[in-house]
């Protein structure tokens, strides 16, 4: 009866396109970030890939070791989904017609 009233199948393929671009783009934002100790660095993408550990002290203990590279990881993963998960929304959206709602569902 209405067709496509907003032209939404050609807008939901130029989302998908801008998603994918988004996503290539994130491989590229890297998030750095050091234990409060110093000890460790790690660098991860937006992606949330791990690029690099750099371990500047030695330890003695390995649960030690685990724990603060487990805690440091964490950060910096935590910030990653929180860059990828706005970008991705701002790709998807950009292309879509101001529908009420529509943005709650990403």
């Amino acid at each position: 009866m209405f067709g496509d009233l907003f032209n939404i199948k050609e807008k939901i393929e130029k989302a998908k396109q801008e998603v994918l671009e988004t996503k290539s783009r994130l491989d590229k934002v890297f998030i750095d970030k050091e234990s409060p100790c110093g000890a460790i660095s790690v660098r991860v993408t937006a992606n949330k890939q791990i690029q690099e550990i750099e371990i500047k002290n030695a330890f003695d203990n390995n649960d030690e070791l685990a724990s603060i590279l487990k805690q440091t990881l964490n950060e910096a993963l935590k910030e990653a989904g929180e860059i990828q998960e706005i970008e991705l929304k701002n790709a998807f959206t950009k292309h879509m017609p101001s529908i009420p709602g529509l943005d709650n569902l990403f």
